[in-house]
């Protein structure tokens, strides 16, 4: 492992663009490749997720790379979930009961471009747009590309290469391509795909309903979601059926249809949507998938990061998160080994791998959870007393959510099991009657609560050790 060898990252989306900036402040020799055009100077954002949630372990990447301050600036603060129910009622879900601790609103293309602009800062980082990769030749390490602006095909010889190239990875497409090793590879979509709509700014520019939210439609087959933005406007998110159900996006082929949908089942989302016809009818439909592979590194040349690793589901808010992660579990592991490439690599590997899986899997919890159970009696019941429990005694109890999302220095493997276990645990208390549920519960009767939940927890984390589920 050498300064001067020549490192190409294909990809300058988020993780790319981190991983870029991070490399080349540890002074390595670092050149990425991007198929689009510079976002800075071209909007290519509609109908593609354009905000995203930053929570505590994406701001630990940041801040390991001198931009904490500066994303901050661009974050608006989210501090629960805004249910809203069928007949327009509204209830609110915090994030935590501890005070300060909140997720944030963030554009996917204002994060992108400052990352872009402290990445170019750096005399070693050379940044190419509209080159889209091809192929890669995993054993010469030679990554061959075509020009957008000249439609001209060249080829790059590297020394390293990252594949950090998102869900459709090249890297990762050469893998199993070349067949030059045993490459495991899945990828499992959800029967739901998805499709962005705007609530746009009221006329004075300011937010229409709270900006302080993750706002939810929660409808059981479907849902909606919106998050705001800084100009006052709302990305909204339809999660919808390809062709199961009443509704779904095969039949929602006419105005009349879609009008009946939001009328019947988003009737108060409906009426700050002006322009649901034209965006329902000109924003892509795309699909929600995860990927899963392994290995994600070959010999000493190349290694998959960020979503072309583990792309996952929308549903934890984790996934530009975990990409952040895996920059700086790769940086920590630079740290510790400092010898060649293929032990540097197959260290992040087998260090962030079962945190990905993990993450994977929990997205896909909370899929089910937002959809179906977050207006369900049983569930505001059991998050009730964990607001409560974080609100009383905030070192000693963590909602899974919390484990997740607002504690970076825990894995996410451990924070699935932990938090499985606790749910588990406080619900089958809550079914068994062996805690309260009042409203108004004493500083006693909630540490008497918070005994019997972390009995149970242990309880059930010890039988998954013996079962070998741990």
């Amino acid at each position: 492992m050498n300064k001067q060898d020549k490192i190409v990252i294909v990809g300058a989306g988020l993780c790319g663009s981190l991983l870029a900036l991070r490399l080349a402040q540890r002074g390595f020799q670092v050149e990425v490749y991007e198929s689009r055009p510079d976002l800075r100077k071209v909007d290519i954002s509609a109908g593609r997720s354009i905000n995203l949630a930053l929570s505590d372990r994406g701001f630990k990447a940041l801040r390991l790379a001198g931009v904490e301050e500066k994303a901050r600036e661009i974050c608006i603060p989210m501090y629960g979930r805004l249910i809203h129910d069928i007949e327009g009622n509204t209830f609110n879900s915090n994030y935590s009961g501890r005070e300060g601790e909140y997720i944030n609103s963030i554009s996917r293309q204002d994060l992108n471009s400052l990352l872009l602009d402290e990445a170019e800062k750096l005399e070693n980082v050379k940044i190419h747009f509209n080159s889209k990769c091809s192929s890669i030749d995993i054993e010469k390490t030679i990554a061959h590309f075509k020009s957008y602006e000249t439609q001209e095909e060249f080829s790059v010889d590297a020394d390293v290469i990252f594949g950090a190239d998102g869900a459709g990875s090249i890297l990762r497409k050469s893998y199993y391509l070349e067949r030059k090793f045993l490459f495991s590879y899945s990828q499992e979509y959800l029967t739901h795909g998805y499709k962005e709509l705007e609530i746009p700014a009221s006329e004075n520019g300011s937010h229409l309903i709270s900006k302080d939210h993750l706002h939810i439609w929660p409808r059981g087959k479907y849902m909606l979601i919106a998050l705001p933005n800084l100009d006052g406007s709302f990305t909204v998110t339809l999660f919808l059926s390809y062709e199961d159900g009443e509704y779904n996006f095969e039949n929602l082929t006419t105005e009349e249809k879609v009008t009946e949908f939001f009328e019947t089942q988003f009737p108060d989302a409906l009426a700050l949507i002006p322009n649901i016809k034209d965006e329902f009818f000109n924003n892509p439909t795309g699909p929600l998938g995860t990927v899963k592979c392994s290995p994600w590194v070959y010999e000493n040349k190349t290694l998959l990061i960020g979503d072309a690793a583990h792309a996952i589901v929308p549903f934890y808010g984790q996934g530009m998160n975990a990409s952040f992660e895996d920059v700086g579990v790769f940086d920590a592991i630079l740290d510790e080994v400092d010898s060649n490439w293929e032990t540097v690599f197959k260290t992040y590997q087998k260090t962030r791998k079962k945190d990905t899986d993990a993450i994977a899997d929990l997205a896909i919890d909370n899929y089910y959870e937002m959809r179906d159970h977050v207006a369900n009696p049983l569930f505001k019941q059991k998050r009730k007393i964990e607001m409560d429990l974080e609100k009383n005694f905030p070192t000693e109890y963590f909602s899974k959510y919390s484990l997740v999302t607002f504690n970076e220095n825990i894995g996410y493997n451990e924070a699935l099991k932990r938090g499985r276990a606790q749910d588990k645990a406080l619900l089958n208390l809550i079914a068994d009657e062996a805690v309260s549920t009042s409203e108004n519960m004493t500083f006693e009767e909630l540490k008497n609560i918070l005994g019997k939940v972390q009995k149970e927890t242990n309880d059930i984390l010890e039988e998954d050790r013996v079962a070998g589920l741990k």
